[in-house]
């Protein structure tokens, strides 16, 4: 069974282009000083929940990391979504790129939504809406515990590492380069074939 609601995942700038895809539900997650994007002024009526941390995996000094705090918020605003009778539920998770922190709550709130469903279903269905995705492990591990799936979905954004980093190999220098090691590192412990984990069809 799909999830209960169609999602769509952005960043800030493609927002404009989806104030008429009747959206009834909207993540959104800025860094702590954004200014709230104006182009919510062209949607139509919507839930909103608004999250406030840095795109980080680690503490940081002078930084806001995602904490259990935000990610029991991001659970309850999903819980709410699937209450929506189908098929009238439309959640927009946005964040500044649309690859990290979005794909991430993502990946929570339809494991949420389809706890039978295992972790690689899960982010094979990430990866089918946002092809480039990058989830933000630190999101993942909190909500894998949150949720009591056991490290299933921590692997499974594992997998999605080092899928991406063998598709654009210059990935793994970049997000080392940015404070994201530990995601790089993992995806080299990853373990399969290359390409094992391909893409599936939508979830059905």
């Amino acid at each position: 069974m799909a999830a209960p609601f169609d999602i769509t995942v952005c960043g800030i700038e493609e927002l404009a282009g989806h104030c008429a895809a009747g959206v009834t539900h909207v993540l959104s997650i800025l860094d702590p000083l954004w200014p709230v994007p104006p182009a919510f002024g062209t949607f139509g009526e919507h839930e909103r929940l608004e999250l406030r941390f840095h795109d980080v995996i680690e503490e940081n000094a002078g930084m806001i990391s995602p904490a259990p705090e935000h990610i029991a918020h991001l659970l309850a605003f999903g819980r709410d979504l699937i209450l929506e009778p189908p098929p009238s539920g439309h959640l927009l998770v946005h964040c500044h790129a649309g690859v990290s922190r979005s794909t991430a709550s993502m990946a929570l709130i339809l494991a949420e939504a389809l706890p039978d469903r295992p972790g690689a279903e899960i982010f094979d269905e990430v990866l089918r809406i946002r092809p480039k995705a990058w989830p933000n492990l630190r999101i993942v591990e909190i909500g894998d515990a949150m949720l009591g799936r056991r490290g299933e979905l921590v692997a499974a954004a594992h997998l999605v590492y080092r899928r991406q980093i063998e598709r654009r190999p210059e990935m793994a220098e970049i997000m080392a380069g940015a404070g994201r090691r530990r995601e790089v590192e993992a995806a080299m412990r990853a373990g399969g074939p290359a390409g094992e984990s391909a893409v599936a069809a939508p979830l059905r």
